[in-house]
This record gives C-alpha cells, sequence and structure tokens, in this order.
C-alpha cells in the first residue's frame, strides 16, 4: 500500500460519497482542496479531502475508505500519514466537522482530536435527506481541532 499526495480530481467520486452523502458539497470542497489517498497499484483504497483555512490551518472535509476495506486501519494509517505531513509542511491547526455520535467520532478522538464546538441543527439544515446511523437521525455537529 502506498500513501501519498493526489490530485482531488482524481478521486472516485463513490468512495468520497461513503463518507460525505451530499455530492454537491463534495464536488465544492474538492474545486481548491487538496488530497491524500492510501493506494494499491491505480486502486483508491482510502482518501483525505483537504481545504485551507487560513494560515496554518486546514479543514478535513472527507476521510473515507472503501467498503469492503474498513476495519482494516487504512483510514487510521492515511490519516496518520496526512497529519504528518502537514505538521512538516508548518500547518499548526487541523479542524473538521462530524456527527455528536458514531464510529467516525471515535476514529478522530483516537487519533488526538478534541471537541471544540457545537453546530446546532447542521445536519437537519444542509442535507437535502436524513442521515441516520444506527438507527438515529444526525441533527448536531460537532467541530473536532487537533493542534500540531
Amino acid at each position: 500500500m502506498r500513501l501519498c499526495e493526489w490530485a482531488p480530481e482524481r478521486l472516485p467520486m463513490p468512495l468520497l460519497l461513503e463518507a460525505d452523502p451530499c455530492e454537491a458539497a463534495v464536488r465544492r470542497y474538492l474545486a481548491n482542496g487538496r488530497a491524500f489517498v492510501a493506494r494499491q497499484g491505480e486502486t483508491v483504497l482510502a482518501a483525505c479531502v483537504l481545504q485551507p483555512k487560513g494560515e496554518g490551518v486546514v479543514e478535513l472535509m472527507n476521510v473515507a475508505v472503501l467498503p469492503e476495506r474498513q476495519g482494516q486501519g487504512i483510514g487510521t494509517e492515511l490519516l496518520r500519514y496526512v497529519i504528518d505531513q502537514l505538521a512538516q509542511q508548518g500547518m499548526v491547526r487541523i479542524e473538521l466537522g462530524t456527527g455528536t455520535f458514531g464510529y467516525q467520532l471515535t476514529f478522530y478522538q483516537r487519533l488526538g482530536f478534541r471537541v471544540d464546538s457545537v453546530v446546532k441543527d447542521h445536519f437537519l439544515n444542509n442535507y437535502d435527506e436524513p442521515i441516520f446511523e444506527h438507527g438515529i437521525q444526525h441533527q448536531d455537529m460537532l467541530r473536532l481541532v487537533l493542534l500540531l
């Protein structure tokens, strides 16, 4: 498996939609985003998309792993690689938004991200279709931060 930076326009949309079901939103952040992947040959196993937020700050917009490869540590390895690369490049802060429950929250917290704030009704106000996980509808978004 190879970890590397990748052209955002080359990322497979079905993979990115695994993490964010709103294709219009994905296309918006891909337009000026930066991407990293875990790949075998030309097959992208996992992808990570970031957007610049200001001097030394980036926002993690999407981390997705092929469904058949989830639970194998690929996402963790990719995100650790991205964090290391960003720190080496002088970034000081990574921000992201996620649901208030579920495996994504645990995933980010294991890598050192901490809750910074809550955005009430984010998933209700910004997605055309409701998003459910384990039979519970996502409503609020947690904003998480990792200081590098």
